[in-house]
């Protein structure tokens, strides 16, 4: 099974409390089941979020049965998804550059060790 790789960034409010919450969130088996198990169904086989001060780094490796305009479709219209979104937009915010209503902005691969 091949995989390919897409890794995005957004930032969290810069507030100590919030990115708290935010990572509390995230711990190991805090994540809603709901919303791993929709990404595993559209072909994201993992997921991983880093975090430096309040900026945040998404890698996601994805399976054959992945397509980014489908997952969005999906995800309008699960309303477990969108609960999801709503809640974590407590404590994200743009990048400063994002086009209106985008969160997270895919990252520019620009080098690969050889």
């Amino acid at each position: 099974m091949s995989t390919k790789r897409y890794c995005f960034s957004c930032d969290l409010k810069d507030d100590p409390k919030l990115i708290a919450e935010y990572k509390k969130y995230h711990a190991p088996g805090n994540a809603w089941p709901e919303i791993t198990q929709s990404s595993k169904d559209l072909g994201v086989v993992d997921l991983q979020i880093y975090l430096t001060g309040n900026r945040m780094f998404m890698i996601m490796d994805v399976d054959e049965r992945f397509d980014p305009v489908k997952k969005a479709e999906v995800d309008a219209n699960n309303p477990k998804v969108k609960e999801w979104e709503a809640l974590m937009w407590k404590y994200q915010q743009a990048l400063p550059w994002a086009e209106e209503g985008v969160k997270w902005i895919p990252l520019e691969k620009i080098f690969q060790q050889e």
